[in-house]
């Protein structure tokens, strides 16, 4: 499967953006889907993550209650909303498919990646 995120942007401190990540060739309904993002000379890490059905989602302690990711099954697209952003969410945000059920927090456990998207937020 191949898979497109896009949404990134300039947005102020406190602002709103959302992010998407439209998957084709193959299948997106059957699987996890997660966001991660990888800051200016830093590791990529762990953002969020949504059950194949979209019953049940986890977040990173740094995003948790300003964050929500979501999707639709029907649309092959997931979603990343992100309010009152901060400048350390400055980021390449990247979706990615887990590649069987479970919760992963961890890039190696996700088979499918989008190219990202970048979000700058400034103070």
């Amino acid at each position: 499967v191949q898979l497109q995120a896009s949404g990134g942007g300039l947005v102020q401190a406190g602002g709103s953006l959302r992010l998407s990540c439209v998957a084709s060739g193959g299948t997106f309904s059957n699987r996890p889907m997660a966001w991660f993002r990888q800051a200016p000379w830093k590791e990529r890490e762990f953002v969020a993550w949504i059950r194949w059905d979209g019953s049940s989602q986890y977040y990173a302690d740094s995003v948790k209650g300003r964050f929500t990711i979501s999707r639709d099954n029907a649309k092959n697209t997931a979603y990343l909303q992100m309010n009152s952003l901060k400048p350390e969410d400055t980021a390449v945000y990247y979706c990615a498919k887990a590649a069987i059920n479970g919760l992963w927090v961890r890039e190696r456990e996700y088979s499918s990646w989008g190219q990202g998207t970048l979000v700058t937020v400034s103070s």
